[in-house]
């Protein structure tokens, strides 16, 4: 799944696919689901040894994983979006009040119960470039309040 809006679920019927914000304002439940699903991140993670349990350990344990995604640029995008989309289904799924909504660029961000936006597929595509910021450091900052 693309962060830009691409490669979301299908329509019924069997039509194309939804673009993300599209399926995010029209069936949100859905859209939360599939961006839980992170097939290449958990992936790697497990090929790592790493269980992803949605907990914010888990983005603790990520943080130790070796970049070997690094060397491909298809993959370094793909795994980047799905390391911000479940930095997001951590922060969403644990953070009393935070919830998924589209930013201003049709982009998924989390909302906090600060009102801020938590731009998390910026975040995970720059963790799967460089590492910065930590995955655990972001969530650690946003649990506090």
């Amino acid at each position: 799944m693309v962060a830009g809006g691409e490669g979301a679920g299908s329509r019924p019927g069997g039509g194309p696919p939804r673009p993300v914000g599209e399926l995010l304002e029209q069936d949100p439940r859905a859209a939360v689901e599939l961006f839980a699903e992170c097939e290449l991140l958990r992936a790697e993670a497990a090929e790592a040894g790493v269980v992803l349990d949605d907990s914010p350990e888990s983005l603790e344990a990520l943080d130790q994983l070796l970049p070997r995604w690094r060397s491909d640029p298809e993959l370094l995008d793909h795994l980047g979006n799905d390391a911000g989309f479940y930095l997001g289904t951590v922060v969403a799924r644990t953070v009393p009040g935070a919830v998924w909504r589209l930013g201003g660029d049709g982009t998924p961000v989390v909302l906090l119960p600060s009102g801020r936006e938590l731009a998390v597929v910026e975040d995970g595509l720059s963790w799967a470039e460089s590492g910065a910021p930590e995955l655990s450091q972001v969530y650690g900052e946003v649990s506090e309040g």
